[in-house]
């Protein structure tokens, strides 16, 4: 049982420092990730699990924390934190405040006040249902009957966790991963996570670095199962947080025979699927399959909080066809509702589909896509290799050479260093990253904030160079080491500029000298992130 392998911090059994130095392979969790046991002290008014609660962290939560503490703020606190760490989109505020606020979203019915169908209101599922088959492009109507309604994907993860694992059980799930679905489904619902390793090197039957195959998914359940270890789902993030990656349809089939060669439920998390930002780039998803392998063990999930701009309201949704599981994650929707006047104003949105197609998402995707080439832009002109991709709101960045033993407690402090210089980026282990060195930017911001949180990266940087430099007498040995591989994936090129093309490589130059001269002067300052791309 997981929680009898924290005991130790109710008073009963080993310590922390026992829980420190036990392998990883021997609790699956890592626990000294999520915990900050230095100076614990056991609570005598908290059992065992409550004093595990009391110390976790999830995988930001000191530096979210220390943002909220200090705060930047133009005008107010210019010297206060830039939050780059918080998956958050805060580019198009303008337009979700004015379409929240206008008069059809302002209704009180009385059945709006009253206790819903635990599932949601019936008008929301049925908007739900239209909305799903529309941009996951369905074969046929989606229906309502097999929508459930819940406050937020964290709690869908804790609600299917719960329902579909006894205590103990575990979930196969590769990495790096949204660190949040730890705090959700081991933390909240005591099950387990068993890690599918992925790397940056492009071995055997990888075509991209850190890619998902069958091979490896099946690696890691054998040897989860040789160790006693039940399994009973795995978990699909697409598009991937942190990555960035959209699965084609072939990979995704492939996934989902796996699971059922291994009678596995399988937990789709989509709610990137309307934040692909680039043209060249299309989202498969699992809802438009034409044909589900094992349609009573795949469960969908999708929420308004990414692609909607809005993480402050509550909302996600579960789509399956198993009533099963519908009705036994909708008897936890009791502790996990919804309230009345927020499902009618998300029906109301959902319908509007000419906003959302003609205003909404054409400035969103525009917005996203001037940000997003701005900060790879910068990472270019700094020469740090980072994960090219077109959807979500975050870059997947190579800061291994800026490690100088290349270990996690290295990362740790430089993640460290970048917060004391008012800057809050997540680290590769937030992530159960297997490689100590990357880390995750968030670029759906401002154009005033992306650049003054990018100059102080660059100062990070600069003095880490500069230090390595100075201790080692060959600073480039392990340089080879620290590299991911050179492939069009991991760049800090232009993806469109031609190699071999001389004249392109000196325009290539000349767009690093430019971006340089414009750094340096108030030109950034007078302009859009829109015109800057």
């Amino acid at each position: 049982q997981a929680l009898s392998e924290i005991e130790g911090m109710g008073g009963r059994g080993s310590n922390v420092q026992e829980m420190r130095v036990r392998p990883l392979a021997k609790r699956r969790v890592d626990m000294h990730s999520f915990c900050n046991p230095s100076g614990f002290q056991r609570s005598p008014y908290l059992s065992a699990r409550g004093n595990f609660a009391n110390v976790f962290q999830g995988s930001t939560e000191e530096g979210y924390k220390a943002y909220h503490a200090d705060k930047y703020d133009e005008d107010k606190n210019p010297n206060g934190i830039i939050n780059f760490g918080t998956s958050e989109n805060k580019l198009c505020f303008d337009l979700m405040s004015k379409r929240l606020t206008q008069a059809d979203m302002n209704l009180m019915d009385p059945s709006l006040l009253q206790y819903p169908d635990w599932k949601g209101h019936l008008f929301l599922r049925e908007e739900v249902a239209q909305f799903l088959t529309y941009y996951c492009k369905a074969p046929g109507p989606l229906k309502a009957e097999n929508v459930i309604v819940l406050n937020g994907c964290g709690s869908l993860f804790s609600a299917l966790a719960t329902v579909l694992c006894d205590p103990g059980e575990a979930i196969l799930i590769a990495t790096p991963f949204y660190g949040g679905i730890t705090q959700s489904v081991f933390l909240y619902g005591n099950v387990k996570l068993v890690y599918v390793y992925l790397d940056s090197k492009i071995t055997g039957t990888s075509t991209r670095p850190f890619q998902l195959t069958v091979e490896k998914l099946e690696k890691a359940l054998q040897d989860a199962r040789a160790e006693g270890v039940t399994v009973r789902a795995l978990i699909l993030l697409n598009p991937q947080n942190p990555l960035g990656d959209i699965y084609s349809l072939s990979e995704l089939r492939d996934y989902l025979e796996f699971a059922k060669r291994h009678e596995l439920h399988v937990i789709v998390d989509e709610i990137y699927m309307l934040s692909v930002f680039d043209e060249s780039a299309t989202f498969h998803s699992v809802l438009g399959m034409d044909r589900l392998p094992d349609p009573q063990r795949t469960h969908v999930m999708w929420g308004i909080t990414k692609d909607f701009a809005v993480s402050g309201i509550r909302f996600g949704t579960l789509y399956t066809e198993n009533q099963d599981v519908a009705n036994a994650v909708a008897s936890l929707c009791y502790f996990h509702g919804v309230c009345g006047p927020v499902q009618h104003k998300v029906a109301q949105l959902l319908r509007d589909r000419d906003w959302i197609n003609q205003v909404y998402l054409r400035a969103n995707h525009a917005r996203l896509k001037a940000a997003h080439t701005y900060v790879t832009d910068e990472l270019k002109t700094l020469g740090v290799p980072f994960l090219n991709r077109n959807a979500g709101f975050f870059v997947w960045i190579d800061f291994r050479k800026y490690l100088k033993t290349g270990t996690f407690e290295e990362e740790l402090l430089l993640w460290k260093r970048f917060l004391d210089n008012k800057v809050l980026l997540s680290c590769g282990k937030a992530f159960e990253c297997s490689e100590p060195g990357w880390f995750r930017i968030i670029f759906a911001d401002k154009a005033h904030r992306l650049q003054l949180g990018m100059q102080r990266i660059r100062k990070v940087l600069e003095e880490r160079e500069q230090e390595i430099l100075a201790e080692e007498e060959q600073p480039c040995q392990s340089d080879q080491d620290g590299k991911a591989d050179s492939t069009d994936e991991v760049i800090f090129v232009s993806r469109h500029q031609d190699p071999i093309c001389a004249s392109s490589s000196s325009l290539g130059d000349l767009i690093g000298l430019l971006q340089q001269q414009m750094r340096s002067s108030d030109w950034l300052q007078k302009n859009t992130a829109e015109q800057f791309a």
